[in-house]
């Protein structure tokens, strides 16, 4: 049933147990010109393009941000203009915080330079780098998983690829000169990774042959590696992880042609454990948050009633099932699984169902522990696993005035509301399904 929730717990668990491989930092390269596309978008640059409230560079790194894999971010963009971007980024954390530490550097002439300025811009201690061009704002966590997990395990240059399904012809001219053997070939994406080191000596090699004269153009950094002889690991890419390269690529910038509105419903309870030492005895987490000195609950998972509570309401308003259905309690699996993991695959499948996340509004009901301290931690983490504005999400805590379980402090209960947006599939097809 769940191979990718199992894919990626895994590899959210191979990436954190490697303590001895700190996370990588993202070169977020946003220096392009984009000279195909000046016309169309009236000389702005593509990866500024506005598009849901916010620039495309910037949806690429919350993804970053959300895939709790990654440790930092370089901004890399064009150096006339490196003053102005780094003020938009320091508003645009400001309103939706990255949570993750970030700097800003000045862009080349050439792809190359802007990687090589990105690379000096990171903290002396980062080991191993993912680069990843802005205008494919797309990616999911997912991805980064992937290509950060092959990172942990040994690999020194990384890439996401895809089958290639059409014929590839050698040309010269307006002449057929060979067919190339479509079984061997892949298409190659961003984010790729790569081990910090080995990646600045392939760049001072290949500096060093430009000033001989005898440098050889490169489209990417995994060729470069190629070109140093490292071997470069392929990882599956996603269909959906497109480039906006042309000026038709901007329809997928655009929205739906329709829309239609729609509101899910959770619940869910967790009953306090006897003591922390009790079997299937969770430390009480609250939308990803820890909340301290509170009592211990009983759960499969991590036991996260607000997150699990979310989860419901989301696959409600898709009308995808219950939380159950998708991840059983019975299945060990998800022993101990972070709710974190979960969301993130239930957000998957209501994307692929056509939904567009707007607002959520929530209430967790306890007569302990006192949550008002935690309210704000809690709304801003939800807001940024779901990659909604924290305007666009709302916390709330009561009690039961004693009444009930919760008021004998027996346990703990969550309620969630979700509104979204529906595009039909054919909409959802030409708009925010991505599918190129």
């Amino acid at each position: 049933m769940d191979a990718e929730l199992v894919d990626q717990a895994q590899e959210q668990n191979a990436v954190s147990a490697s303590s001895a491989i700190p996370r990588p930092w993202v070169l977020l390269l946003a220096a392009g010109r984009g000279s195909r596309m000046a016309a169309a978008t009236g000389g702005t640059f593509k990866q500024f393009l506005v598009w849901k409230d916010a620039p495309l560079y910037w949806h690429s790194a919350r993804t970053f941000s959300r895939s709790g894999v990654v440790a930092g971010i370089v901004f890399v963009f064009p150096p006339d203009a490196l003053t102005r971007c780094e003020d938009e980024v320091r508003a645009l954390d400001a309103r939706h915080p990255l949570g993750l530490p970030w700097k800003a550097a000045g862009g080349g002439a050439e792809r190359d330079d802007s990687v090589r300025n990105g690379l000096a811009a990171l903290p002396q201690t980062v080991r191993h780098v993912l680069i990843h061009d802005a205008a494919r704002p797309f990616m999911s966590a997912r991805l980064v998983h992937a290509v950060c997990t092959s990172l942990a395990h040994g690999a020194v240059a990384v890439v996401p690829a895809l089958p290639v399904t059409d014929t590839i012809k050698m040309v010269e001219g307006d002449q057929v000169l060979s067919t190339l053997p479509r079984h061997r070939l892949v298409a190659v994406q961003t984010p790729q990774g790569f081990a910090r080191a080995e990646l600045e000596a392939a760049h001072a090699a290949r500096v060093a042959e430009w000033a001989r004269g005898q440098g050889q153009p490169v489209t990417d950094d995994a060729m470069l590696m190629e070109t140093a002889g490292h071997r470069v690991q392929v990882v599956a890419g996603e269909k959906t992880n497109c480039k906006i390269t042309t000026v038709e690529d901007m329809a997928l910038l655009s929205p739906p042609s329709s829309l239609l509105p729609r509101t899910g419903m959770g619940y869910d309870v967790h009953r306090y454990a006897p003591d922390a030492e009790a079997p299937k005895a969770r430390p009480m987490k609250l939308g990803g948050v820890v909340i301290d000195k509170a009592p211990a609950v009983l759960a499969h998972s991590d036991g996260d009633v607000l997150l699990h509570a979310l989860c419901d309401a989301l696959l409600g308003c898709a009308c995808l099932g219950d939380i159950g259905e998708h991840f059983p309690d019975a299945d060990a699996r998800f022993d101990n699984i972070s709710s974190a993991i979960l969301l993130d695959q239930v957000l998957t499948r209501v994307k692929r169902a056509g939904l567009r996340l707007c607002h959520a509004d929530m209430t967790l009901v306890a007569q302990k522990p006192r949550l008002a301290a935690y309210k704000d931690a809690i709304r801003s983490n939800v807001a940024r696993l779901l990659q909604l504005p924290p305007e666009a999400v709302n916390i709330k805590a009561t009690t039961e005035e004693r009444l009930g379980f919760t008021g004998r402090e027996e346990g703990i209960k969550a309620y969630a509301v979700v509104s979204a947006l529906y595009s039909p599939p054919a909409a959802a097809d030409a708009g925010d399904s991505h599918v190129c």
